[in-house]
């Protein structure tokens, strides 16, 4: 019994210190870890290949380990993933969580967009649903190609089966015709090169040519336009004397009829006359205003150039 009962005893002590050791070894590892923060990452896609221990890590730098993984009970389309992560790892106002997979099938969380300046995401900064700051997800490149890989299974089958169509043996005939009309036409436009290139020479000469008889025409315009400037002004000068001249002789003929209402006999003895003869004047004057204007508007002002000059009407 006494030997019973001291194996008893070392068995105890021998127990005690395995588990002392282990509590030390566990307290080192805290130690050499530092305090944690804890997070959560709402994915809304497959969490395949992520499990508790999964490493975390920021811009490549391990900054933690993931704690727990469920659906979120207020709605099942999300997982829950919550994340512990050293304290002295910035976790800031901008920063994202990617779930990165691996064709090995093991999936990490990256953590990177932290912003120097920015404010530490807290449940005062974000939202806290179940206790603990969010961090918002990102899609990731690989493991947002895994999860989408059905789709893409199926829109390559559509496009494999389209192209099977489409590369059928009546396309295939069609197609070689395109070929072969294209083919010939490239043969033939090979053979017109040097008419085109003879009708294209032959076009820049033509141009040529018409630049030249443009530039003569603007010299004969330009030469056009100074003959008339000048001649338009003695022109002008010549109607404004005949107007003034014909002006003066309707003044005159007003004052003569005034004067002949008392003198009747000589109105009818000497005035009449001259008033016949003012009138014929007037008549003339005002036929060769009548020429003049109606040269102006079939013949334009070069028609009056190198005519006859008019006659400046003095009255008698």
């Amino acid at each position: 019994m006494e030997t019973r009962a001291n194996n008893v005893w070392v068995g105890a002590v021998t127990l005690a210190l395995l588990a002392a050791l282990a509590l030390f070894f566990v307290w080192l590892s805290n130690l050499n870890k530092g305090e944690q923060e804890e997070y959560d990452i709402f994915f809304k896609q497959s969490v395949a290949g992520l499990a508790k221990g999964s490493a975390v890590s920021f811009a490549g730098v391990p900054a933690g380990q993931v704690s727990e993984i469920k659906l979120w009970e207020k709605d099942p389309e999300f997982v829950r993933v919550r994340v512990k992560i050293d304290d002295n790892v910035p976790i800031l106002v901008g920063t994202t969580a990617t779930m990165q997979g691996s064709f090995t099938g093991v999936s990490t969380i990256l953590l990177d967009g932290a912003r120097k300046g920015a404010k530490p995401i807290t449940c005062e900064t974000t939202a806290c649903p179940e206790g603990a700051p969010v961090i918002p997800p990102k899609p990731g490149g690989l493991g947002e190609l895994l999860s989408n890989a059905p789709l893409l299974l199926e829109r390559l089958a559509t496009l494999t089966e389209r192209l099977t169509l489409l590369l059928g043996d009546r396309n295939q005939a069609s197609i070689a015709g395109i070929l072969d009309n294209t083919n010939r036409m490239t043969a033939d436009l090979a053979q017109a090169t040097p008419q085109v290139q003879r009708t294209m020479a032959e076009l820049q000469v033509t141009l040529g040519e018409a630049s030249q008889a443009l530039d003569q025409f603007e010299k004969v315009m330009g030469s056009a336009d100074t003959l008339l400037n000048r001649e338009g002004q003695s022109l002008a000068a010549q109607m404004r004397t005949t107007l003034q001249s014909a002006d003066n002789a309707a003044k005159s003929l007003s004052t003569t009829l005034e004067d002949a209402r008392p003198a009747a006999r000589q109105l009818s003895e000497s005035t009449l006359p001259a008033a016949e003869a003012t009138i014929r004047d007037l008549r003339e004057t005002s036929k060769s205003l009548r020429e003049v204007t109606e040269k102006i508007n079939s013949q334009g002002a070069g028609g009056l150039i190198g005519g006859q000059k008019l006659p400046d009407y003095k009255p008698k």
